[in-house]
């Protein structure tokens, strides 16, 4: 007897929809659709369209009333899905916020434990777990201790061991490198081919899902616009479910134009570079590079090779582990040589970031507010800080969510909002980690074309991303870093 209950799922919308307490308009309104046991759905939609908030639905982690208004019905064989809890397994975006436990182990075994999974099959379901997704670390590794991408290996690995009846993934490639995007995608197929759970994920990256899917159901405003096979849906309605910002294989966003000037001198120079998150423990070493400015730098390579830890260090916000960090008077100014030595007043006018995780930089009770963080440490009167503001309320399409909780946003509003904080205090420099996640075709465009933009204006961009299409759009220098 294992906890879990039998068999696949059936998944019944009528109506359904939510508003969020802080909110006046819906995420998403007269949801009407009916999933049958077994089905496998790609749930697509322009960014904001509600997507992840009816996946949050379905598992039943989408809060009472005092969060937020419902309306409509939705149910999980039948069942609201706050008392189906254990039929459904949800991999959020962040995959952050699923880490529960101190280490690996303990971790994916969290949910079977909850499910009452027999103490004696949890470890073998666990060991079996892990190995499907390909992350390959000792059962007491420190989970604090993963990449983004690791983290979010592992947040899948926790749901294969509950064997749910309802596999629900939110954007579960965005992280990953592309053999860790592979991996993913097979541990899914072969859950499914095993177990028959009915299956819908959220995901930009179309064409890794096509191969699994049967079923593409479109969200817009309204409720659900498309609804049919991925033929039919993708081929007949492509072109104007393209213009919508859905993203359709075979019709690709517009990229920038090409640089209009060279590169520029270097802004901050790193010679026989090390980086590290703790101390006494480098996760990369021997790192040359120059960041130029009117220029962009790309620093991909797999999960875990110490991306993420080699922008934050060449942010100013991790201590250098060894080796030679060097920002040139161009970017330093007054402020002296090495960043990390910088105070965060003078980090704001240099070097702005976007970490990987949005929720890890919001700060303020609105959208407007959190634009206005960096602009009131600089002082900047009240007729400034509101032209900044307002520009890139318009240009990153978050205007109509001024006045909404940061915390309330879709995954692509969230970052769309965090590059736009990013930029409201103008420095010469910018490090983004994966800029275009949950993007969709059309933001994806216009979040790359604004960079281009900046680069043309001579700032200095970095970004570390597995996206390489925003490597090719940005016409950037590439840094390749392995494993250690």
């Amino acid at each position: 007897m294992s906890g879990t209950a039998p068999g696949p799922a059936t998944v019944e919308a009528r109506g359904w929809g939510w508003r969020h307490a802080s909110r006046t308009d819906w995420a998403l309104r007269d949801v009407s659709l009916r999933i049958e046991q077994g089905e496998r759905v790609l749930l697509l939609g322009a960014s904001g369209s509600g997507k992840s908030t009816l996946l949050h639905a379905l598992a039943g982690v989408l809060g009472g009333a005092d969060e937020g208004d419902a309306g409509g019905e939705l149910t999980i064989d039948g069942m609201p899905p706050a008392a189906a809890r254990g039929r459904a397994g949800l991999v959020l975006q962040d995959p952050d916020a699923q880490v529960i436990l101190a280490r690996v182990g303990d971790d994916v075994a969290f949910g079977c434990e909850n499910l009452g999974v027999p103490r004696e099959e949890i470890w073998s379901r666990v060991r079996d777990a892990l190995d499907r997704v390909g992350l390959d670390v000792a059962l007491d590794r420190s989970t604090s201790a993963l990449s983004g991408g690791q983290k979010q290996r592992l947040a899948l690995a926790g749901l294969i061991a509950m064997r749910p009846g309802l596999v629900l993934l939110d954007e579960p490639t965005a992280n990953l490198d592309p053999a860790g995007v592979r991996e993913v995608r097979e541990a899914v197929a072969s859950l499914l081919d095993a177990q028959g759970s009915t299956f819908v994920v959220v995901e930009h990256r179309v064409e890794v899902w096509l191969p699994l899917v049967t079923r593409v159901i479109v969200l817009g405003e309204g409720g659900v616009i498309a609804d049919g096979t991925p033929d039919a849906v993708l081929g007949a309605e492509g072109p104007e479910l393209a213009r919508r910002g859905v993203w359709v294989p075979g019709i690709p966003p517009a990229l920038p134009p090409a640089p209009q000037h060279a590169p520029g001198p270097a802004l901050l120079r790193a010679r026989g570079l090390a980086v590290e998150r703790v101390r006494g423990t480098p996760v990369a070493a021997g790192i040359d590079l120059d960041v130029r400015e009117g220029a962009a730098l790309a620093i991909t390579g797999p999960n875990g090779a110490g991306k993420s830890t080699l922008g934050l260090t060449l942010a100013g916000l991790l201590p250098a582990a060894s080796g030679e960090l060097v920002a040139e008077p161009a970017l330093a100014g007054g402020a002296g040589p090495s960043p990390i030595r910088w105070r965060s007043r003078e980090l704001l006018t240099r070097i702005g970031t976007v970490f990987q995780d949005p929720e890890h930089q919001l700060l303020a009770r609105t959208v407007r507010e959190e634009l206005e963080v960096g602009p009131t440490a600089l002082g900047l009167g009240a007729g400034e800080m509101a032209e900044r503001v307002d520009d890139l309320l318009v240009r990153l399409r978050l205007d109509r969510l001024a006045r909404a909780n940061p915390f309330t946003l879709s995954g692509g509003e969230k970052r769309r909002l965090t590059v736009a904080a990013a930029l409201a205090t103008r420095p010469r420099m910018l490090v983004l980690d994966e800029p275009t996640f949950g993007q969709d075709a059309r933001t994806w465009a216009e979040l790359v074309g604004l960079l281009a933009t900046l680069r043309d204006q001579g700032s200095a961009i970095v970004v570390v991303t597995h996206d390489l299409d925003v490597v090719t759009a940005l016409h950037a220098d590439r840094y390749e870093m392995a494993l250690a």
